[in-house]
């Protein structure tokens, strides 16, 4: 028989009760058991949520308060000296200080570095190792969740993220080989396999994501080493899970492991069926990942149940699994609750419990039931009712991208004529600073907001507050001494979300909310059809901003590739064509700012990066559209108009060329977390353009001083020329409160004089 599983559930559940619960923790409204007992009342709704969809057996361990990554490493002890006297004293509060910095009672701890998950938006921690790092089990969190779920009488398949893809996605802080301590680690995971398997589990998942990268010689004798010592370890059955793309070649050595059983994603890469059912003996259990748990249309059941009787042909039922492609952790909890939707588009989707149900139906047809096949039947004329959707298609936009040509994506001079044009405009002095866009979203401009949506603050006084609200921020940002200044957005409720209501062809969820990190939450919008822009979006509110000041006023959007990234995206055509759509809607909403006078206009990418393909050989095609697309965005404007660009925590080294080829006047990216290590590709490759790396990390709560925002620009001179460079904090200022902005952006002004002054007596 074939059984129906899971890899993992969203955590935050479907009102953000865990965001809620953390941040109340967090501002000491609530204590430690109040958050954990929220935590263990998510946990069981989320299993019975599974249960009730149709699951066989349902993971455990796969929550955490705020990352798993961060959980790991927490539990094998690999916790920096800095942090450890707090952990100490108050595990609790030294777990969030090493994901969230603190800054009380005399301690000053930095957050540890934060980097994208692969290639989707969601942000872990990264772990810092040293050589001859110690590992000891602290706590019992996996074996806990386990018992918790079988206590409640749930079926669970405890997760674990393997031991090499832990090594791999750690750094070292001394530049040691981070696999040389693979030996040190392995006993501490076989003491927890043991003691998993003394509690009475059959089976842990262990998650080796970083099978479908690209890896050489000593990434596989990794692999080897540490399933050939769990494999002596007295454990329960072993499933290793991979994701994210095909094993390629990586498939003879994950074949080759003494594990029990191998999940593979058949969405992402559908291809590998057949050469991992040669390669696999007949002692072990495969599990299919037949339904997508990244992105949230209804599955083509059809194709699913061909995949599924295919592999049942080969190996039989008994040694099938069904489950999503990778965790659920990446789409929604329940289209249900979706009433506000057109109830066309609701019947198109599937969050993460509805792709239970559809590996239900899947398995349940495998068997030949009849209500399967009624089911199937339904699914059917919903998966081809989109196709044929008058909301899908529009001709005109297909219409006018192929009118494009060469010159479209090209500026009408080179950047060093450029630059000199928009030097005589502007006149800004040497390290000029600015911030990235947003301002405090305050409880007051949230509940404004809310009211103005349910028709509870009328349009004309809703306008009112937020122009009070803009003028506060512009008349802010001149007290301090801001030289390039922002509009602070209060308008907006998300940098996607708010571009996306205003675009034909996007539609949004209620209560659509994903992680991105910690209790950090994005309700990404749904791409249903063809993109275009009835109306300018941005132009009133910048021209408005503008007006109150002399000082250049950046105009403010979200790129196409963050825009198509941050999304869900139809999946009825090639995601370049739908970045080159919505490219193309950007770019005449950049010709509007210019032609309003707003000479500075930053569009985003934070999620550049992130879209890179996992594989070597497939980024030229990738990055070839992506830059295509930035530039489409951006060309139009005149050589005084300056284009900056914004990108998010990414390792540059291997895109820095692509990077230039976007050609933005101006650059800023987020390197504080990383003490700007992240600028070694900017040196390497000489960038040419300027470059704004941020000296304030504002994914923390601690203010930086302005000394310690010295240092950082002073470790930028040292490889950047000072011309180049820029002060600008880490991201936009959204989450962060007001004392802790207007203190340190403060501070980062008061740096940047300094920086002047020490230039200044250098000449």
């Amino acid at each position: 028989m074939t059984t129906v599983t899971n890899l993992g559930f969203p955590r935050i559940g479907p009102r953000r009760e865990l965001k809620h619960a953390l941040e109340a923790y967090w501002r000491g409204e609530h204590d430690a058991s109040q958050l954990q007992a929220t935590a263990r009342e998510l946990r069981r709704r989320h299993w019975q949520l599974q249960r009730d969809a149709g699951a066989d057996v349902v993971p455990c361990n796969d929550f955490s308060l705020y990352d798993h990554v961060l959980d790991t490493a927490f539990l094998f002890d690999a916790i920096p000296e800095r942090y450890r006297p707090l952990v100490e004293a108050d595990p609790l509060a030294g777990y969030f200080a090493l994901a969230r910095g603190v800054q009380r009672d005399g301690l000053d701890l930095h957050a540890l570095e934060m980097t994208k998950w692969f290639d989707t938006n969601y942000h872990y921690l990264v772990p810092e190792l040293h050589a001859g790092q110690s590992f000891r089990l602290r706590g019992d969190k996996p074996v806990a969740a386990f018992l918790e779920a079988q206590a409640q009488g749930f079926p669970a398949r405890p997760v674990l993220l393997g031991p090499v893809s832990f090594l791999l996605l750690s750094k070292t802080m001394d530049g040691s080989d981070r696999l040389a301590l693979l030996d040190r680690l392995l006993p501490t995971y076989a003491e927890l396999l043991g003691r998993l398997k003394a509690a009475g589990a059959e089976w842990v998942q262990v998650d080796e994501p970083c099978l479908a990268l690209d890896l050489d010689d000593d990434d596989h004798a990794a692999y080897r080493r540490a399933y050939q010592a769990l494999a002596a370890a007295d454990r329960p059955h072993l499933l290793l899970a991979t994701y994210f793309g095909a094993l390629a070649g990586n498939l003879a050595l994950a074949a080759g492991l003494p594990i029990d059983g191998l999940h593979i994603d058949l969405v992402r890469a559908p291809e590998q069926l057949d050469a991992v059912l040669d390669s696999l003996d007949d002692s072990r259990v495969l599990s299919l990942g037949l339904v997508d748990g990244r992105n949230v249309w209804r599955s083509d059941l059809d194709r699913a149940l061909k995949t599924l009787r295919r592999a049942h042909e080969r190996i039989g039922g008994r040694r099938l699994q069904i489950a999503p492609s990778c965790s659920l952790l990446h789409v929604p909890v329940d289209a249900a609750v979706e009433a506000a939707l057109p109830a066309d588009i609701r019947s198109w989707l599937a969050f993460a419990t509805q792709k239970i149900g559809e590996l239900r139906t899947l398995a349940d047809a495998a068997k030949g039931l009849v209500q399967a096949f009624d089911t199937l039947d339904a699914a059917r004329e919903l998966w081809q009712a989109r196709r044929r959707s008058p909301r899908v298609h529009r001709p005109e936009v297909a219409e006018r991208l192929a009118t494009l040509n060469a010159s479209s994506l090209a500026r009408q001079a080179a950047y060093p004529q450029r630059r000199q044009a928009q030097r005589q405009r502007f006149g800004l002095p040497a390290f000029p600073t600015t911030t990235i866009g947003s301002f405090p979203q305050t409880h007051e401009v949230r509940e404004a907001r809310a009211r103005y949506r349910s028709g509870k603050l009328p349009q004309a006084d809703y306008d009112a507050f937020l122009a009070a609200e803009t003028e506060r921020c512009v008349r802010f940002q001149e007290e301090i001494g801001l030289d390039v200044l922002v509009h602070g957005e209060f308008e907006r409720n998300d940098m996607v979300e708010y571009f996306g209501e205003q675009l034909d062809g996007f539609a949004f969820t209620r209560l659509g909310w994903v992680q991105s990190y910690g209790s950090r939450c994005v309700k990404p919008p749904i791409i249903v059809g063809d993109v275009r822009r009835p109306a300018p979006m941005t132009v009133r509110w910048s021209r408005h901003a503008q007006a109150l000041t002399p000082r250049p006023m950046k105009g403010m959007l979200t790129g196409p590739v963050t825009m198509l990234q941050w999304s869900f995206v139809r999946d009825d055509q090639p995601r370049s064509a739908t970045c080159r759509q919505i490219a193309l809607a950007l770019r005449d909403e950049v010709l509007d700012l210019e032609a309003a006078g707003i000479g500075i206009i930053q569009i985003d990418e934070p999620a550049l990066r992130e879209g890179l393909p996992l594989r070597r050989k497939d980024w030229e095609a990738y990055l070839g559209w992506a830059v295509e697309c930035f530039r489409l965005t951006a060309s139009g404007v005149r050589d005084e108009t300056q284009i900056h660009t914004h990108m998010c925590y990414s390792e540059f080294n291997d895109i820095i060329e692509a990077v230039a080829a976007m050609d933005a006047d101006v650059i800023s990216i987020e390197t504080s977390r990383s003490r700007m290590e992240l600028l070694d590709a900017f040196v390497r490759f000489r960038y040419p353009n300027e470059i704004g790396p941020g000296v304030y990390d504002i994914h923390s709560p601690r203010v930086p001083d302005a000394g310690e925002m010295v240092d950082l620009l002073q470790k930028a001179v040292a490889v950047l020329k000072p011309e180049q460079l820029w002060v600008n904090p880490d991201c936009g200022l959204k989450t962060r409160g007001w004392p802790e902005v207007r203190a340190a952006l403060t501070a980062m002004v008061e740096a940047a004089r300094r920086m002047r002054t020490g230039m200044a007596a250098k000449v």
